[in-house]
Formats: C-alpha cells, sequence, structure tokens
C-alpha cells in the first residue's frame, strides 16, 4: 500500500497530496467521460422522433451537464488548493424514475422503425456502465474522504442512468427483435 505523502506548497501554504496529479488526471479523464455523455444525449435528444423520448434524453444532457460542470469545478478547486472544496455541490439528479418508461406508448406501434432509438437506448446503457464503474475506480483509489463521496454520489447517479435506460430497453426488446424477425436461441 502506499503512503501518501504531504508537503507544503512553499506560495500558498496549503497541504499538497503527493497523488494530487493523478485525483487532477481522473478527474479530467472524468470530465471528458461526462463530455460526451452530454453530447450524445443532445444528439438523442434531437434525433428520436418520439416527444417523451426527447423530453428524457433532454433531461439526461442536463444531468451530464450538471456532473460535467461539477468535476470542473472541483478540479479547478483541488488545483488551487490541494482539496476538494465542499461547498461546491452535485446537486439532485433530474426526477426520472426507471419504471417510467422513456418513450410514449406510440412507439410500440413503429417498434420495427424505432432502430435509433433503440440504439440510443443501447450506447446510453454502455455510457452509463463506463462511467459507474469509472467512478467506482476512481472513488476506491482516492483516500480522501469528499473526493471518494463525490465519486460515489457520481456512480450513484449513473447507476440510476443505467436502471432507467435498461428498464425501457427491456420492456422494447422483445417487440423489437420480433418486428424484425430476430428470435434468439
Amino acid at each position: 500500500m502506499s503512503r501518501i505523502l504531504v508537503t507544503r506548497d512553499k506560495n500558498s501554504g496549503t497541504a499538497m497530496d503527493k497523488n494530487q496529479d493523478t485525483i487532477l488526471n481522473g478527474l479530467r479523464e472524468a470530465i471528458r467521460t461526462e463530455t460526451d455523455g452530454h453530447h450524445f444525449y443532445l444528439m438523442a435528444a434531437k434525433t428520436v422522433g418520439d416527444p417523451k423520448g426527447r423530453a428524457v434524453f433532454s433531461s439526461l444532457a442536463e444531468d451530464e451537464l450538471a456532473h460535467l460542470q461539477f468535476l470542473s469545478k472541483q478540479h479547478d478547486a483541488i488545483s488551487a488548493t490541494g482539496k476538494v472544496d465542499p461547498n461546491i455541490m452535485l446537486g439532485k439528479p433530474s426526477a426520472i424514475s426507471h419504471s417510467d418508461p422513456i418513450f410514449s406508448d406510440e412507439i410500440r406501434m413503429r417498434i420495427n422503425a424505432a432502430h435509433f432509438e433503440m440504439s440510443a437506448l443501447s450506447i446510453g446503457i454502455q455510457l452509463e456502465i463506463n462511467s459507474e464503474s469509472h467512478y467506482r475506480r476512481l472513488a476506491e483509489s482516492v483516500r480522501h474522504a469528499e473526493l471518494k463521496k463525490f465519486y460515489l454520489e457520481l456512480a450513484e447517479w449513473e447507476s440510476g442512468h443505467y436502471q432507467r435506460l435498461l428498464h425501457q430497453q427491456n420492456s422494447l426488446k422483445e417487440d423489437y427483435w420480433s418486428s424484425g424477425g430476430f428470435t434468439p436461441f
């Protein structure tokens, strides 16, 4: 197990962690991930034909933007002070429930043409799995209680997104496969 060495920055007098670069690199990677998610959900919101789907993907894009802003502010705080700023809050996730469908019931009537919607669900699921896993790894890799706390909070938020997308995909999967003449196993 590696020890964390603390030194004093002669210019600012703040405690600096020897692993600060590792922490900042993890934050930069998380910022890139949230940027990708934000742009993907914006594209999905503009592309899906279903009005309810557009609203949900827009909401997911807003959540990813909130994550991005939170991570950027924490990155700046850690860069400047060597510490997490406890005054920077993540806020509440959007009020989307995994049991509430993403798309309106009309999608079932045109399921054989809902290729983009099904692809958007699959890609979104993978983005959320990757993000949740990344945040959990980052939480395990840091000793800072505040940093660990917000990585775990982000992981839970991403888990909620994942559950919502997966629930919708599972509810449409059989109809989609059937309309395309695909029967696995």
